[in-house]
């Protein structure tokens, strides 16, 4: 045999040789391969940041400033009634508001009286008494509450006698009719924007859930 033909031979030889090689490391793929087997989880293995426990309460803070005085109230009525939620008390407040706005409008108060104070009761039927003798009828709806905050708190831990403010204004409808049923003021299609500013108040730890509207302004 020549030279040339064995020379091939050998690396033919040493090629197969090669080839055969990388497929027992590398392997091949045909579209069907397994995963790769997940890698195992070191249990022991300490965490790459630490989790900080304590902080604001955001159910306060996110209605009034940290370390303010109407904070401090709140957290104090959580401390006397640990299910006492600001964020919940001020959904209610906002429904609140349209009941006894419209109970007031409407002069209907013998539904919402016992959510009021007895002065403001006082206070709401004085004025409905006074437009029924002006033989003065209101028509109203409400449209919405286009702002709703909290401005002030307070509790006394004496007598546990928390007190709420809270900052509405609100969107509504109101037409005045006299007694032959012509419009003196307002109008269906007019919306007015009213602002309110209103105190509620509850002894907390009480078994009556229900706040009462104890004071309003502008």
């Amino acid at each position: 045999m020549n030279s040339p033909i064995l020379q091939l031979l050998v690396l033919a030889g040493i090629a197969i040789f090669l080839i055969l090689r990388l497929k027992s490391v590398l392997g091949t793929r045909d579209g069907f391969e397994k995963p790769p087997a997940p890698m195992p989880v070191d249990k022991g293995r300490k965490r790459d940041f630490e989790v900080i426990e304590g902080g604001p309460d955001r159910d306060i803070v996110d209605h009034v400033a940290e370390g303010s005085a109407p904070a401090k109230a709140l957290a104090e009525m959580k401390r006397a009634e640990p299910s006492f939620n600001v964020s919940e008390f001020l959904s209610g407040a906002r429904g609140a508001y349209e009941m006894i706005l419209m109970g007031f409008e409407r002069g209907e108060l013998a539904n919402i009286k016992p959510f009021l104070s007895p002065e403001v009761y006082e206070t709401f039927a004085g004025v409905v008494e006074h437009r029924e003798a002006e033989g003065l009828k209101i028509e109203s709806e409400f449209v919405g509450v286009r702002e709703l905050a909290l401005q002030d708190a307070e509790f006394d831990e004496t007598t546990r006698l928390a007190e709420i403010t809270v900052r509405y204004v609100g969107e509504l409808t109101s037409v005045v009719r006299d007694r032959s049923g012509a419009v003196v003021e307002g109008g269906p299609s007019q919306i007015k924007r009213q602002r309110d500013v209103w105190t509620f108040a509850r002894h907390m730890g009480s078994d009556n859930p229900n706040w009462q509207l104890v004071a309003t302004g502008e």
